[in-house]
């Protein structure tokens, strides 16, 4: 891991116990795969939940998984957030030393048709998550939030530090509403949390409903991909070692209440809780024609493009001030977007034999 210790820190009262388990849910999601799998090398006992859903391709959730369950240490359980009574039973048969609760229902663009699925998952489940944590003395909850909460701002680069009560999806709605029932937990519990602000994470095992999974698919089937916002966008792409890298990182220490926080002047990016948000991205956003000419080069193929107005719910740029991350983490991602995509590729022309 680099130049820091991210799962035991000498000094901090808050490390976690190695010999507990930890909780990953989402598990069988993107990013959840990837950080089972790191903590896994680390020598780490983990817990996976997942309900594997149809969102998308359950086959690949599915091949995920395949790579995790053979582990002496993995435990795998599929279950629904939002059932109440399983969740229960799942803290009670664990003691957890760290909950990283990655399984959300995603996706700004779904909202816009299948509103309540946030609604279940989101935000009941999140809740049977910060239950459990509370009754059964987990010392520390990651949290994924999401990029989306900057809505309607338009200061570059978005910082945790500044207000975000404008949010134009009801994904992002429902982001914003976890880090302030988290913030509650934090406070009236004393439980430390830490939500995670995700940059546009891609690189192999990706999610198809992203934008590099749906063009390498379509430019490799001669289809035309769509250009929204008649390519006037630009993304804070993250390489997914990189997110894991930093999620790592957070893992091994607890937020402390900030002493310098202020009631008559409150700073969105601290508290008197222990509970902190952080942004964790590239720092380097990219327009979306140089990452489609980036894949068009490793691809080896042009792609038929389709211009099409901006999408309800999107917005037109993402870029993350991570230096409250660099400052108390040493967080600093290294994967060049050239890299990330070859990378990418190469994964999905030898899993889909393309």
């Amino acid at each position: 891991m680099s130049d820091c210790e991210p799962l035991e820190r000498k000094g901090n009262a808050g490390a976690m116990n190695a010999i507990q388990p930890i909780l990953v849910t989402g598990a069988a999601g993107f990013i959840g795969f990837h950080l089972s799998r790191r903590l896994l090398e680390m020598g780490r006992t983990v817990v996976g939940l997942d309900n594997v859903n149809d969102y998308y391709d359950p086959n690949l959730k599915q091949a995920r998984l395949s790579l995790l369950t053979d582990h002496p240490r993995f435990q795998f359980h599929r279950l629904d957030l939002q059932n109440r009574a399983a969740m229960e039973a799942l803290f009670q048969a664990h003691s957890f030393s760290c909950v990283v609760h990655l399984a959300a229902q995603a996706g700004v663009r779904y909202s816009l048709t299948n509103p309540h699925a946030y609604l279940d998952s989101n935000l009941s489940g999140f809740l049977n998550i910060l239950e459990g944590c509370r009754h059964h003395g987990v010392g520390h909850l990651v949290f994924a939030s999401s990029s989306s909460v900057y809505g309607a701002n338009t200061r570059m680069p978005f910082s945790v530090h500044d207000n975000v009560d404008h949010p134009v999806s009801l994904y992002a709605a429902t982001k914003k509403a976890n880090e302030l029932m988290a913030h509650t937990y934090a406070h009236l519990y004393r439980l430390p949390c830490t939500g995670l602000r995700f940059f546009t994470v891609y690189g192999p095992w990706g999610r198809p409903d992203m934008a590099l999974f749906l063009f390498t698919r379509a430019i490799l089937a001669g289809d035309p991909i769509q250009v929204f916002n008649h390519g006037q966008m630009q993304r804070d792409f993250t390489y997914i070692d990189d997110i894991v890298e930093g999620v790592a990182r957070v893992m091994g220490r607890t937020p402390e209440p900030d002493p310098l926080w202020r009631g008559e002047q409150p700073d969105p990016g601290g508290s008197t809780a222990p509970y902190r948000i952080y942004n964790i991205g590239n720092n380097q956003p990219v327009a979306l024609l140089e990452f489609i000419a980036t894949l068009e080069s490793c691809l080896g193929m042009t792609a038929k493009k389709e211009f099409l107005p901006l999408q309800p719910g999107d917005v037109p740029a993402t870029y993350a001030d991570i230096e409250d991350l660099h400052r108390d983490f040493g967080f600093q991602p290294k994967t060049p977007i050239a890299e990330g995509i070859r990378r990418f590729v190469a994964w999905y022309r030898e899993y889909y034999q393309s």
